[in-house]
């Protein structure tokens, strides 16, 4: 019965999983989605719960409340600007308890290896699996094992390492150690030599080696990756959290581990391409070295920024007929996102076309500006991705573009040395005014100088993005 139960619970987990993702693709339908993993999830954790094996059930109470109290307490804490720093923290858990999982299975293993035949036949769970399998499948059970932990290993400090440089407590430039992309290597062949040793012994040393081996190296990859790329490597931790999920699935026998797993690990993968195809750039290049130059120097920036009043702003918001809205994540960082829907919603009433442009890679997560706009009402008939509305920026009359540096950043067509050479764009430069407001006169995310603020159409409207936006409302008429 309880087998039964568990494997119907389970197939209705991983359908209900599915769906979810096929929703998330789809704004109008991601809310309901969101509901299908909670209910695949709650189902999923019901059935482990009451399947074979279980028990402990004082314990496992405790740490469902506890993690369902941590859970909500850090919801209602978080804002929205720092939900890639807290997807990153997530993925960290799931490589460590990976790393977890993949040792107690190895320390299970060696203490059902010892029993003999009586005490065997007594074990229930995961021991009694373990005491049928023959030779042949206890070395396959381990290279499963060493493979789960090696990349929850990987998984976990590189998401702590891609948190820290979300956060701001890490810098955010890329920086290794001496010795380079050879440290990883030696690292990385080192720890395939740690996976024979232990697949010819069976012993724990091996294991333990190779643990320590790949936190370094998760740690010593990501910090050679500069912020530009965060949003890339978030994806690709989210890739990387599935398939140690889906590893340490195989060795535990849990089907549904494995589908989830591979759900997840795909689906990141495939992200993750598509963030390097809009940055026109390899996820090899991406994961070897991000954004560091060509060696040669940037061209330099003549000119001079340009400010520009409420005033100003609003008379061309007024006598403009069509607006294109750039965010990135300066309008997050603001809490702007209110002020802009209002903003839009006034300019749409009296008549004008009003869309937004939204760069695959705006803000630091794949579509951070998406759910923010979202959040605040904006339509989604008028929120269009950097091909649909590229085409349009000579034909527009007013780009305002708020806190994005980088996506509309001109060096990546004009500059070959510039370390963005050759990302797609966002060509606002391109239309008749373009007003960007920022903070003050400094760089990016990624610290590399913007020509765009220089340019001859170009109008600096400095302040917070909340406070100025807001002082656009009462000004449109």
């Amino acid at each position: 019965m309880e087998i039964g139960f568990t494997t119907a619970a389970y197939v209705v987990a991983a359908v209900l999983f599915i769906l979810s993702l096929g929703g998330l693709s789809n704004q109008e339908k991601a809310k309901r989605a969101v509901w299908y993993g909670v209910v695949g999830m709650g189902l999923a954790a019901l059935a482990t719960l009451a399947g074979p094996g279980s028990g402990l059930w004082l314990l496992s109470a405790i740490l469902v409340v506890a993690g369902g109290v941590i859970g909500i307490y850090i919801a209602q804490r978080v804002q929205m600007t720092e939900m890639p720093q807290l997807v990153a923290a997530m993925h960290s858990l799931v490589g460590l308890a990976a790393v977890f999982v993949g040792i107690n299975a190895h320390i299970e293993l060696g203490r059902v290896l010892v029993m003999d035949d009586t005490a065997r036949s007594a074990l229930d769970g995961f021991a009694a699996a373990l005491a049928k399998k023959d030779g042949i499948e206890i070395s396959i059970l381990r290279g499963e094992l060493f493979l789960g932990v090696f990349i929850g290993a990987v998984t976990f400090t590189g998401s702590v390492i891609a948190f820290g440089k979300l956060a701001g407590k890490v810098s955010s430039a890329a920086k290794k150690l001496p010795g380079g992309h050879l440290l990883n290597a030696v690292a990385a062949i080192s720890s395939i030599a740690c996976m024979a040793w232990y697949l010819d012994s069976g012993s724990l040393a091996p294991l333990l080696i190779m643990t320590l081996l790949a936190f370094f190296i998760g740690y010593h990859l990501i910090m050679g990756i500069g912020g530009a790329d965060m949003p890339v490597v978030v994806s690709m931790l989210n890739s990387y959290s599935g398939w140690a999920a889906a590893a340490i699935g195989f060795s535990l026998g849990n089907d549904l581990l494995i589908v989830v797993g591979a759900l997840v690990g795909s689906s990141g993968a495939i992200l993750s391409y598509i963030m390097c195809k809009a940055m026109n750039r390899s996820f090899i290049s991406v994961i070897l070295g991000g954004f560091g130059g060509t060696g040669e120097p940037a061209m330099e920036v003549d000119g001079e920024q340009v400010a520009i009043d409420a005033d100003g702003v609003a008379a061309a918001l007024n006598d403009a007929d069509s607006v294109i809205i750039v965010p990135g994540y300066g309008m997050a960082v603001a809490q702007a996102q209110q002020a802009v829907s209002a903003l839009t919603g006034k300019l749409r009433a009296r008549g004008k076309t009003v869309r937004f442009g939204i760069h695959p890679v705006a803000g630091r997560l794949p579509g951070h500006m998406n759910v923010l706009l979202a959040e605040a009402k904006v339509p989604y008939d008028i929120v269009l991705e950097m091909d649909e509305i590229n085409d349009d920026f000579p034909q527009t009359d007013v780009v305002i573009v708020i806190g994005s540096n980088d996506i509309v950043n001109p060096s990546a067509q004009e500059d070959p040395n510039s370390p963005i050479a050759g990302m797609p764009v966002l060509e606002v430069w391109k239309a008749k005014q373009v007003f960007v407001s920022k903070r003050g006169q400094g760089t990016g995310y990624s610290g590399i100088e913007n020509p765009l603020f220089y340019k001859e159409n170009t109008r600096m409207f400095f302040g917070d993005a909340k406070d100025s936006v807001t002082r656009l409302l009462p000004m449109v008429e």
